[in-house]
C-alpha cells in the first residue's frame, strides 16, 4: 500500500466529490444532466464491472472448493452460511414489518388515480413478477448450456411500458451452480487437476487486475449516475414520499448498527471499524445504486483483512443471491406502506404471507437497480391483489430506495463473510486488527487486488 499519498488521489475522496458534483449538476442544470451521454457515464461503469462478475465468481468458487482437502468441509461451510443467511434475513423482514406497523408511514398519504403511463409501468412489472413462480425459479437456476450461464445476463430493472417485461433472475445462480460442480470435479481429480487449478487461480488474479483498472473510472461513473438521477427526478420529486425514504434509511441504518453490530461484536470486531474499512465500496455503491459495482473489490478486501480465500470465495457469491438484508427490509416496509396508503387492512395471515413470499422472491434480486421493484410486485400480488396498483406510488422513488437496499446488502454480506470465517476458525485476527488500525488508504488498483 502507498503511504502519505495526496488526498485527491484517494479513491473514496474522488467518488465523494464526484457524487457531490453530480447532485449539484442535476439540481442546477437538469436539462444538461438528463442528457443521454451523462446517463451513459453511470451505466457504462456498472456494465464494465458487470462484465467481470461472472468470471470472478466462477474462479473464486472453483478455486475455493478445489483447494479444500475434504468435500465435507465445503458442505459444512455452505450449511453454516445458509443457516446464518436465513436467520439474519428473517430478522430483516421482521424489522421492516415492525417499523411499518409502529410508524405507519403510509397512513396520511393522499391517494390519486393512476396516470396512463403509471398504469402501463405497473402492468409491466406485474407481468414480470408473474413469471417468478417457484418452479420457474428453480428451473432457471439450471442453465441451458455451460456458456449460457456466463452470457445470459439481461439488465434487471428494464421494463418497457406497453411491451414485454425484460427481467430474469438467477443468472448469477447459474454460474454458482456450474462453479460448484466444476470445483468438486477438480477436487476429485486430485493431482491431475493441479495444472488446471493453477490456471484458474491465475485467471482469477487477472480478472481482479481488470477490476483494478476499471476502478479508476469509479468517480466518473458515480458522477454520471447521480447527475442523471437528480436531473430526471429533481429534489422536489422526493417531497410527498420523503417519509417513506427517511423511514427506510433510518431502519436500514439501525439494522446495520444494532443487529449487524451485535453480530460483529460476538465475532470479535467492530461494525464501525468494518464500515470505515469498506468506505470506498460503500461510496461506489451509493453513486451507482448497484452492489455489483463493488463486489469484486469487497472480496479482495475481505481477504486482505484476514478471511481465508476459501471462505470469501464460497460465502460472498452465495450471499450475493441469498443474503439480501436491505431488500428484505424494503419488501416488508414498502408493502405495508402501500397497504396503508391505499387504506387496505391486512389480516395476520396476509402479514405472514408477506413474510414468506418476500423471503422467497428476494432470493436472486442481487442489488441491481430495479430488481427489488420487480420482486416487490410479486410480494404485493401474493399478499392482496388490491395492493398491486400501489406500485405506482413508489415507482418514482425506487431509484433512491435502491441505493439504500444495495448499501445494506453489501454491508450484510461483508459481515456474514467475516462471521463465517470466524465460525470456521479461518479468520486471521492479527491481519484484521492491522487493517482496521491502518490510517493510509490504498489506490484503486490495490483495492481490487486480492491478498497474496
Amino acid at each position: 500500500m502507498s503511504t502519505g499519498q495526496p488526498w485527491y488521489k484517494i479513491l473514496y475522496v474522488q467518488v465523494l466529490i464526484a457524487i457531490a458534483l453530480g447532485v449539484l449538476i442535476g439540481w442546477l442544470a437538469p436539462d444538461f444532466a438528463k442528457n443521454p451521454w451523462i446517463e451513459l457515464l453511470g451505466k457504462a461503469f456498472v456494465k464494465l464491472i458487470k462484465m467481470a462478475i461472472a468470471p470472478i465468481i466462477f474462479c473464486t468458487i472453483v478455486s475455493g472448493i478445489a483447494h479444500v482437502q475434504e468435500a465435507k468441509s465445503v458442505g459444512r461451510v455452505g450449511l453454516k452460511a445458509v443457516f446464518y443467511f436465513e436467520i439474519v434475513s428473517t430478522m430483516a423482514l421482521l424489522i421492516g414489518l415492525s417499523v411499518a406497523l409502529l410508524w405507519h408511514p403510509g397512513g396520511s398519504f393522499p391517494t390519486r388515480p393512476l396516470s396512463e403511463a403509471e398504469a402501463a409501468s405497473v402492468k409491466c412489472y406485474v407481468d414480470a413478477a408473474g413469471k417468478m413462480t417457484p418452479i420457474e425459479y428453480v428451473l432457471h437456476i439450471i442453465p441451458d448450456s455451460v456458456v449460457g450461464a456466463f452470457v445470459n445476463s439481461p439488465d434487471a430493472g428494464l421494463c418497457r411500458p406497453g411491451g414485454a417485461p425484460i427481467f430474469q433472475i438467477g443468472d448469477i445462480l447459474q454460474v454458482l451452480l456450474f462453479a460448484i460442480l466444476f470445483g468438486f470435479a477438480l477436487m476429485r481429480l486430485g493431482e491431475r487437476g493441479h495444472a488446471l487449478r493453477a490456471m484458474i487461480d491465475e485467471a482469477g488474479h487477472a480478472m481482479f487486475q481488470v477490476i483494478g483498472i476499471v476502478m479508476y473510472a469509479a468517480p466518473v461513473g458515480a458522477f454520471g449516475a447521480m447527475a442523471f438521477t437528480i436531473g430526471k427526478f429533481g429534489p422536489s420529486a422526493l417531497g410527498n414520499l420523503l417519509n417513506l425514504i427517511l423511514t427506510f434509511y433510518v431502519t436500514a441504518l439501525l439494522f446495520i448498527v444494532v443487529v449487524l453490530g451485535l453480530i460483529a461484536r460476538v465475532a470479535g470486531f467492530s461494525i464501525f471499524g468494518f464500515l470505515r474499512y469498506i468506505k470506498d465500496e460503500l461510496l461506489i455503491v451509493l453513486g451507482t445504486s448497484s452492489s455489483e459495482s463493488a463486489l469484486p473489490s469487497l472480496m479482495a478486501k475481505l481477504e486482505r483483512m484476514g478471511c481465508s480465500r476459501q471462505i470469501v470465495g464460497l460465502v460472498v457469491p452465495t450471499g450475493y443471491s441469498f443474503n439480501l438484508d436491505g431488500t428484505n427490509i424494503y419488501m416488508t416496509l414498502a408493502t405495508l406502506f402501500i397497504a396503508q396508503a391505499l387504506h387496505v387492512d391486512l389480516t395476520i395471515w396476509q402479514l405472514v404471507t408477506i413474510l414468506v413470499v418476500a423471503m422467497l422472491t428476494s432470493k436472486g434480486a442481487s442489488g441491481v437497480t430495479g430488481a427489488g421493484f420487480v420482486v416487490l410486485a410479486g410480494t404485493l400480488a401474493a399478499a392482496d391483489g388490491r395492493l398491486v396498483p400501489g406500485l405506482a406510488i413508489v415507482f418514482g422513488i425506487d431509484k433512491f430506495m435502491s441505493e439504500c437496499r444495495a448499501l445494506t446488502n453489501i454491508v450484510g454480506n461483508g459481515v456474514a463473510t467475516v462471521v463465517i470465517a470466524w465460525w470456521e476458525g479461518e479468520l486471521d485476527r492479527d491481519k484484521m486488527r492491522a487493517v482496521f488500525a491502518r490510517t493510509d488508504t490504498a489506490t484503486a488498483a490495490e483495492l481490487a487486488t486480492p491478498a497474496q
